[in-house]
């Protein structure tokens, strides 16, 4: 049977975590196609995080509730308001998650159902 899905997404997070658990259960209850990107596995790649970056999602990227941000040293915490993608780049995990693209562009950052809809 072939697909209505408009598009196949990507979703970047890290395996144990319980909104990318979340996403991932989702999608597949809906038969939505998608790659997963495990950021502890996989690592995270400057450009594509660049992209994010110049993107309107980029205010939601950096999860300042984080152990990551907990753990970060008062200079790393200052400079992500400066320039975020080294610090985010030595801590993928300080990413919010999941980060859901159509690859092409940023779709979602954390998970909210409603801002998929259209996408599936």
């Amino acid at each position: 049977m072939p697909s209505k899905h408009r598009v196949h997404l990507n979703v970047y997070g890290i395996r144990n975590c319980d909104s990318c658990r979340a996403t991932l259960k989702w999608l597949d209850t809906r038969n939505v196609p998608f790659t997963f990107h495990d950021f502890r596995k996989d690592g995270m790649h400057a450009d594509l995080l660049r992209e994010w970056l110049a993107s309107a999602h980029a205010p939601y990227l950096v999860n300042r509730r984080s152990a990551t941000w907990r753990q970060l040293s008062d200079a790393e915490k200052k400079a992500i308001d400066h320039d975020p993608l080294p610090v985010l780049l030595q801590h993928p995990t300080l990413i919010k998650r999941p980060v859901v693209t159509d690859g092409q562009s940023v779709l979602d950052v954390g998970f909210a159902p409603s801002n998929l809809e259209d996408y599936i």
